[in-house]
């Protein structure tokens, strides 16, 4: 033992001398008190910068875990038909969501398995959600996991959500459409707002969890339906729990408005389109005051139900929407555009009067064709077809008969003959004139602003000259001129009412939420058509004979004077029977009327019988 107490001896003395040797030091204390003063001047800067620097941004955080900031959205506005049948109703729907600010630090995975289970949404999924919105809005905004839930599972997880920080069951507005498809096209629907849109309109108080309207009259009238959402700042426990209101602005509901749309009207108008639309790709019927330009019936065919977009919609059923052949989710009353055929020859034909190319009694034989010859080669003959050997026609036949040859005499002339023509130039200004080639100002979004050719277009665009034959197609509404159904009623209209080229509306008046007159919408001129009263009654007049002895016949009612014009236009390649496919129009007055039907292969007696059933009712 003698040797091992040695050592230990040895081990516990050698400090006892290094401290002996250091307590003498007056270097140590030097040392000592420098990292004495080191040490609390770092504790005093961190003080400073804690309580001084810092402080504003701590008081703030503090602020934002007892005060929180709750939108309180405003009701949308109702629509009804001018009649004030309801068209729209709003409703409430349950969701799911996550206010990421009240989840435990540690614990957020047990809240996500919790809300899983309930909801049925993937872990990883709420994840994702949750981190992208607080990327987006940050940690005080609710982010919704799953829309619409039913009433139980909203009662079970507002029972979980005390056990369960940062869990909520919030009350969103819904939207449900009381037509189903019958006005798809004209109300439209409201969708979720997406990213760019938000983008857009965030300093407009929108949440990117809000729904704004994403197509017709829900998107015109989106500032005006809407309303301007309100405010509360309340306080809030540990567990996000409101303790009490400090200040609140309400809401203001937003404005309703009154169409200008007869339902009974629009139905009737629907079932008929829909039976002689049959076999077509797509057609579009619409029914206006030509006094007025209130659009009292407007039918897109094939439509949807504004319902499906209430709700989620899966990929599946929106590709089905998105790829039909016939393109239901498109207005084609105002966005798409064809060649308007027949119904352009009251264009040309009022041209020709006003110009002193054509009067009432002016005598055309058409012998089922004329022919012109090649300006190069006069071995190369082009031949212009009419649809039958009509014989001798004055202005009135013309336009009764929807003779071609009249019209090519009319549009193109023939020098042989010594017939001067309008020429394509004034073609195009008498089209521009009656509003083609520009939108009619609609208040549906979307619309089309057709094409109104001339030489420079032509020349711009193919890279080639216009012809005569050019001329001869633009005469009867076929070649490059294009229109949507929409233009040709509004040109028809200002033939109809004395040659006021009016702006159509469906929104007849705005109304607070009991029912208040707020503004009633106004006519709307765009403009005079440079056509004499005296020409436009010639015009009416023979339109007027096309219903009682010429192609048109099919259109007349009993005991009602109506006035039309048929119209077909091929267009695309040949069928295997060697023929084209055809547009069909129709385009009428009593009121005014216009119908037309993709890709048709009958007759156009079809569009005058719907023009018939639209207006007996």
């Amino acid at each position: 033992m003698g040797p091992f107490r040695e050592r230990r001896r040895w081990r516990s003395a050698k400090p006892k001398i290094e401290r002996d040797r250091t307590h003498g030091s007056p270097a140590a204390f030097a040392i000592l008190r420098a990292l004495i003063i080191l040490m609390f001047g770092a504790l005093t800067l961190q003080l400073i910068n804690l309580q001084v620097l810092r402080g504003p941004e701590f008081k703030e955080r503090a602020e934002i875990n007892a005060l929180r900031e709750v939108p309180l959205p405003a009701a949308r506005g109702l629509i009804s038909d001018r009649n004030g049948q309801p068209l729209v109703e709003n409703s409430a729907r349950f969701s799911a969501a996550i206010l990421p600010g009240d989840l435990p630090e540690r614990g957020e995975a047990s809240v996500y398995r919790l809300l899983s289970g309930v909801s049925g949404v993937s872990v990883e999924e709420i994840d994702k959600r949750v981190r992208e919105g607080v990327a987006a809005r940050g940690e005080f905004t609710p982010v919704v996991i799953k829309q619409d839930i039913d009433h139980d599972t909203a009662l079970v997880l507002q029972e979980l959500a005390p056990h369960a920080p940062g869990l909520q069951v919030i009350t969103e507005p819904s939207r449900r459409y009381l037509s189903g498809s019958l006005l798809s096209h004209v109300l439209g629907y409201v969708g979720p707002i997406s990213p760019e849109e938000y983008s857009e309109l965030k300093d407009n108080d929108y949440l990117l969890r809000d729904f704004i309207g994403k197509s017709g009259i829900e998107s015109t009238y989106e500032s005006a339906l809407r309303g301007k959402p309100g405010k509360k700042l309340i306080e809030v426990d540990s567990t996000g729990r409101e303790l009490k209101v400090i200040s609140e602005r309400r809401p203001i509901d937003g404005s309703n408005l009154q169409l200008s749309i007869d339902t009974d009207l629009q139905r009737k108008t629907a079932e008929v389109l829909n039976e002689y639309a049959a076999g077509s790709d797509n057609a579009a019927a619409a029914v206006m005051d030509v006094k007025t330009g209130e659009l009292l019936a407007t039918v897109s065919w094939p439509g949807f139900d504004s319902n499906v977009f209430s709700g989620p919609l899966s990929d599946q059923d929106l590709a089905a929407l998105v790829d039909s052949p016939g393109k239901p989710l498109v207005n084609h009353l105002i966005a798409d555009r064809y060649p308007p055929g027949s119904t352009f020859k009251t264009i040309v034909g009022a041209g020709a009067l006003q110009e002193g190319i054509a009067a009432p009694w002016t005598t055309i034989t058409s012998r089922g064709y004329i022919t012109v010859e090649n300006e190069f080669d006069p071995n190369v003959v082009y031949v212009y077809p009419d649809w039958a050997s009509l014989g001798p026609l004055d202005f009135y036949g013309g336009i009764a008969m929807s003779s071609n040859v009249y019209f090519y005499y009319l549009a193109g002339g023939k020098a042989d003959e010594g017939f001067r023509g309008l020429g394509e130039d004034k073609v195009a200004e008498y089209a521009r004139a009656f509003g083609f080639g520009e939108p009619t100002g609609v208040d549906l979004p979307g619309e089309s602003p057709g094409l109104v050719p001339d030489a420079a277009w032509k020349e711009e665009t193919i890279g080639e000259p216009w012809t005569l034959g050019d001329t001869y197609n633009y005469g009867i509404g076929q070649g490059y001129v294009a229109a949507t159904p929409l233009q040709v009623l509004t040109a028809a209209s200002a033939v109809a009412n004395g040659g006021e080229l009016l702006t159509p509306r469906i929104v007849k008046d705005f109304q607070d939420s009991r029912g208040n007159m707020l503004k009633a919408t106004e006519k709307v001129v765009r403009r005079k058509v440079p056509v004499s009263a005296e020409n436009l009654g010639t015009l009416r007049a023979a339109m007027r004979q096309s219903v009682t002895q010429g192609v048109a016949k099919n259109a007349a009612i009993p005991g009602v004077e109506v006035a039309g014009k048929t119209g077909t236009a091929e267009f695309g390649p040949h069928l295997p029977n060697g023929k084209y496919a055809t547009h069909g129009w129709f385009v009428g007055f009593a009121l005014a009327v216009a119908t037309t039907r993709h890709r048709r292969q009958r007759k156009s007696s079809i569009t005058t019988s719907m023009h018939r059933s639209s207006l007996s009712r």
